[in-house]
């Protein structure tokens, strides 16, 4: 294992920015920012030993500094959406920022008008394998009470995993559900569709939502229909299938709900055909997003100047339910004090 970093830029206050890089013994390399906790790149090989960087980014830390789409992103303090940014927590209103609207139906999303991807973190090495980072969100920041105090460890092992570790205590009761937010297309080509990707998802269930991509509160079986990835199949097999949830949401943007084993369980398989390469998603959170990239329209320019198209990417995000702070039925996620948060997550890649 080696462990290096580099200055990656100044922000407009002048702070300095730095960039970790962790390489293991095959080669694998991981590239992590301070600001966003960003995953900047994930670089592994293909069944002939090429290695290719997997995840749509930017090059230069301006491009992260607007990141539109999210990409990389260590999301909080609520990743997906929180239905009209307000929710009951003790019997009392909490409002939250809006920042998003789809169907004309206001949202708070991935943790507001300024998250944490949009934070500089205070980074150190916990060895050549591992970076921390953490962030002390003040009560109030974007609606959210309690003073939040995070943590998020990057770990690239030579079992080739690389591992995102969240953790976080609070002062004050609040909700929490930091995600990881990278966009994958493992044939290493930007420009490419992710519809021919291989993939599994090991939920039988998913939450419908409406028109706003909120969900109703239901829990519905993937059983015979277009949302059933139980057994594997190629994306592009049903995505435009005539099917409400994927009218709604354009493609696949969706929770599928994962079995309640307790510990860190397989929640996704994601594999590419031509280039033989495998990512394994595994997870202790109760849901996995899929995001097909259905908003990608060739307008977000990102490394080596590629404009990156519809679908060529897939975001495979590990988290708590969606709007779970005003569902009682969803797993809780409410914190208070003297308790930890915790999520782990694991990208365990592979050839095949």
């Amino acid at each position: 294992m080696t462990g290096t970093q580099q200055p990656y830029g100044t922000l407009p206050d002048g702070r300095e920015v730095t960039l970790y890089t962790l390489v293991n013994a095959h080669g694998l390399r991981a590239r992590i920012c301070d600001f966003g906790a960003l995953l900047v790149s994930m670089e592994t090989p293909d069944r002939e030993g090429n290695l290719a960087d997997l995840t749509h980014g930017f090059d230069l830390l301006d491009g992260w500094l607007h990141n539109p789409a999210y990409f990389g992103a260590s999301i909080g303090r609520f990743g997906n959406r929180i239905a009209a940014g307000k929710f009951l927590l003790d019997g009392k209103l909490v409002t939250l920022a809006l920042n998003s609207s789809s169907a004309n139906i206001p949202c708070h999303l991935h943790g507001g008008k300024i998250g944490f991807h949009q934070k500089l973190w205070q980074a150190r090495w916990l060895s050549e394998a591992s970076v921390e980072l953490t962030y002390q969100s003040p009560a109030g920041e974007e609606g959210y009470p309690g003073n939040l105090s995070c943590s998020i460890i990057y770990t690239l092992n030579d079992d080739d995993e690389l591992i995102w570790q969240a953790s976080a205590t609070t002062d004050a009761t609040t909700v929490v559900n930091l995600v990881h937010h990278s966009y994958w297309n493992l044939a290493g080509n930007p420009t490419s569709s992710i519809l021919d990707h291989h993939l599994l998802i090991a939920g039988d269930a998913f939450l419908p939502t409406d028109a706003g991509q909120i969900p109703t509160g239901e829990r519905a079986s993937v059983a015979g229909t277009p949302m059933d990835f139980t057994q594997g199949k190629i994306i592009g097999a049903d995505i435009d299938a005539d099917f409400t949830a994927l009218k709604f949401g354009g493609g696949y943007d969706h929770a599928w709900l994962l079995d309640d084993a307790v510990g860190v369980k397989l929640a996704a398989r994601l594999h590419d055909p031509k280039s033989g390469r495998m990512l394994e998603v595994l997870t202790d959170q109760p849901a996995l997003q899929c995001y097909t990239g259905n908003c990608l329209d060739g307008t977000i320019i990102g490394k080596n100047a590629v404009a990156y198209p519809f679908r060529s990417a897939i975001c495979l995000e590990t988290q708590a339910y969606p709007d779970a702070p005003n569902h009682p039925q969803f797993p809780s996620t409410v914190l208070h004090p003297g308790e930890q948060y915790q999520h782990t997550l694991v990208h365990r890649f592979s050839v095949k």
